[in-house]
């Protein structure tokens, strides 16, 4: 299982990203091997994120090269580029 946490900052106001990922929600529930997405807040203004649990790390890839992925910059009007981390689970607390 992979982990990959991206933060980023957006020209939108919190109501309008807000609106734009319940939107886009149906394409994300529609991608192949992504178990779980999180939509966060972090402390810094303006700053949002994702947090997303996926099967492997194909199914990472796949989705890093979609259409979908190249319109997050533009969807989200993000202002520099994102954070991006990427991370193997070792194992699992609860399964």
């Amino acid at each position: 299982m992979i982990i990959q946490i991206i933060k980023l900052k957006s020209a939108l106001t919190e109501q309008e990203l807000l609106e734009k990922a319940h939107e886009r929600s149906p394409k994300f529930r529609a991608i192949p091997g992504l178990v779980q997405k999180y939509y966060v807040k972090t402390g810094a203004n303006g700053e949002y994120g994702g947090g997303y649990i996926w099967e492997t790390e194909e199914a990472l890839q796949e989705f890093r090269q979609s259409e979908l992925a190249a319109t997050i910059p533009q969807s989200y009007q993000l202002i520099e580029e994102p954070d991006i981390e990427i991370l193997d689970v070792l194992f699992a607390l609860r399964k």
